[in-house]
């Protein structure tokens, strides 16, 4: 894995255009992207948030999530 391939919690915010405080609040409830501990701080692989993303698709805002 590149260095650049692993995203610090504000770089990861801005790929996902949300708060950081969303993505801490996301970890809290485990209904986020998946992220790495690095002893106190975290971290995403770029990977996990493009994942994250195709999980997230919809065909509308009623229907279930996208096979």
């Amino acid at each position: 894995m590149e260095p650049s391939e692993l995203l610090l919690t504000p770089e990861a915010a801005l790929h996902l255009r949300v708060t950081p405080a969303t993505l801490k609040l996301w970890r809290l409830r485990g209904i986020g992207p998946r992220f790495v501990k690095l002893g106190r701080r975290v971290a995403y692989r770029l990977a996990d948030l493009e994942s994250y993303l195709v999980a997230c698709e919809r065909q509308s805002t009623s229907g279930p999530a996208a096979a």
